[in-house]
């Protein structure tokens, strides 16, 4: 799985939350873990799409 591509996607996600580019509140290591916890559930879940889970990880993270 491609990281870059994911994380393109994990920040497309937090603009769905009103963030913009600059207020994205996340560090190198806060895309690892979301990257790594992302690719774990799809390995898991062959059958759940790459947005769904990439959706409810960043939800996940944003109610904590």
């Amino acid at each position: 799985m491609d990281e870059t591509f994911v994380r393109k996607m994990i920040r497309n996600c937090f603009y769905q939350y009103n963030h913009t580019e600059e207020s994205v509140p996340l560090s190198d290591k806060d895309y690892e873990v979301l990257f790594t916890k992302i690719l774990a559930l799809h390995r898991q879940s062959a059958e759940t799409e790459l947005h769904e889970i990439i959706e409810d990880v960043v939800y996940e993270y944003l109610t904590k």
